[in-house]
């Protein structure tokens, strides 16, 4: 996993959020603010300018770069949240970069996520698709499972997280003023959640 390949999950992320920005602003419209495929659209295209014009020199800095341009281009929460995530990979994530060592600055991304938001597992937020990826890849990591294999493992757990806050009652964000009312729609940050980990895992090869 060299500065390629992450340069390249910021196109593909990017490439995957733009084809899928009417359905995430349409979750978004069902339990917030209609805007969350619409503003991580316009905050991935910039991310791709940013590390066109001023290449990283290592993963590390492609994260951070990533991560402050998102905290300035995109409104709402999700852009300070996606932007805190990236950032503390960022500064976790050494070079040569190994499945242990990007699972451990994953997990220290998410953590940093967890205390800017103040959301845990089951509030309905990006937490509940990016906890289980998180934690799939540790298991990868112990078990001494491959790259590819280990990022589709987390692609899948990230997937079926978003799923699984369909049944639950927000507890965080404007969705948690809907109550019950939230209950019956995935979570748009959620799903936007797994676009990242699909995007990462299909270019690894």
């Amino acid at each position: 996993m060299d500065t390629d390949v992450f340069v390249a999950w910021f196109e593909e992320a990017a490439r995957l959020v733009h084809d899928d920005r009417d359905r995430l602003t349409r979750l978004d419209a069902a339990i917030g603010d209609a805007d969350h495929g619409t503003n991580l659209d316009r905050g991935l295209t910039e991310v791709r300018k940013t590390l066109a014009e001023s290449p990283p020199g290592t993963p590390g800095e492609v994260l951070a770069a990533a991560g402050a341009t998102l905290i300035r281009r995109v409104g709402g929460a999700s852009g300070p949240l996606y932007g805190s995530v990236f950032r503390q990979m960022g500064k976790s994530l050494e070079s040569p970069v190994t499945l242990a060592g990007f699972s451990a600055a994953f997990e220290a991304g998410v953590v940093a996520l967890e205390r800017l938001g103040k959301a845990a597992l089951g509030d309905k937020t990006m937490v509940d698709a990016l906890v289980p990826a998180s934690r799939a890849l540790a298991l990868a990591v112990r078990d001494g499972i491959g790259v590819k294999e280990a990022l589709e493992r987390a692609a899948g757990a990230a997937e079926e997280g978003a799923k699984a806050t369909i049944p639950m009652q927000a507890r965080k964000g404007r969705a948690s003023y809907l109550g019950e009312r939230s209950i019956g729609h995935e979570d748009p940050g959620a799903a936007s959640a797994a676009l990242f980990m699909a995007a990462l895992a299909s270019v690894v090869a």
